[in-house]
């Protein structure tokens, strides 16, 4: 979860993404974010985010984000 976490805080440093639950929602993140956040967690985490993972859900909080990312990696 810290290099998630890393990822995220490069991306927006003034964003506390401990505790936020509606990234997408509050338009936090924007398409150009989740691109590039696809990117890194990709090289990271040597996972792959197809079409049908990209839903505001799975981007909504860090939290969902680190359980797309266990799910593919136990997938993988």
């Amino acid at each position: 979860m810290e290099e998630l976490l890393n990822i995220l805080n490069e991306l927006h440093p003034d964003v506390d993404f401990t505790t936020q639950e509606n990234l997408i929602d509050d338009m936090i993140l924007d398409s150009l974010d989740i691109v590039s956040l696809i990117s890194e967690i990709s090289e990271v985490f040597d996972v792959t985010i197809t079409a049908k993972d990209i839903v505001p859900d799975n981007f909504n909080s860090a939290k969902a984000l680190y359980e797309l990312i266990q799910r593919l990696e136990d997938e993988g």
